[in-house]
């Protein structure tokens, strides 16, 4: 797998002045992505959790942690987003009480010709994707009355450089719920 960033890089030139005192208090973001990387496709490791660390999406029955009726809710609107764009294909992925874990591949290749890719949507991005997944299942979730239901504003990601990283994601994805009492945020 080849890594795939821009071929040209833009200076940056940043001027620090203050705006109001509003913003002047705010506290720089932490940036979460890669500078010069596209994010347009490749393999990406996500984590997606729910504001507060909240346990949402699971149920003890007969002494086994099962998914609930959000968790499904979550599971099909993830499963979703392959069929709404056919250029990602949904590896490894799993549902926590409080977060989700997915690796996804954007595909480089799109099949058809030129006349055919110009009636395609256009390509979206890791967070794109990630916003579309996010604002769809939290709609369906407060449709299913959790009316109290929040995502964290952001999300966790890792670009899959190699096949031994992809191996060791899918490994921690696999075994993630079986170490869910670690988790300094299960309840």
């Amino acid at each position: 797998m080849e890594g795939h960033f821009l071929s040209k890089q833009k200076k940056k030139i940043s001027i620090n002045f203050l705006i109001d005192k509003k913003n002047a208090m705010k506290k720089d973001r932490k940036k979460n992505r890669l500078e010069m990387f596209l994010y347009k496709e490749g393999y990406f490791f996500v984590t997606i959790n729910v504001q507060n660390h909240v346990s949402a999406f699971w149920q003890v029955i007969e002494d086994e942690m099962k998914l609930n009726r959000y968790g499904k809710i979550v599971e099909e609107c993830w499963l979703r987003l392959a069929q709404q764009y056919n250029y990602i294909s949904l590896m490894d992925f799993v549902i926590m009480p409080n977060h989700v874990h997915a690796i996804i591949d954007i595909d480089r290749d799109i099949v058809g010709n030129g006349r055919d890719r110009s009636l395609q949507p256009k390509r979206k991005n890791l967070s794109s994707l990630v916003g579309a997944f996010k604002t769809i299942s939290s709609k369906k979730l407060h449709e299913a009355w959790l009316q109290s239901f929040k995502r964290q504003k952001s999300f966790y990601d890792h670009v899959i450089r190699n096949e031994q990283d992809l191996l060791r994601i899918q490994e921690y994805i696999q075994l993630n719920p079986y170490k869910r009492k670690n988790d300094e945020y299960y309840r």
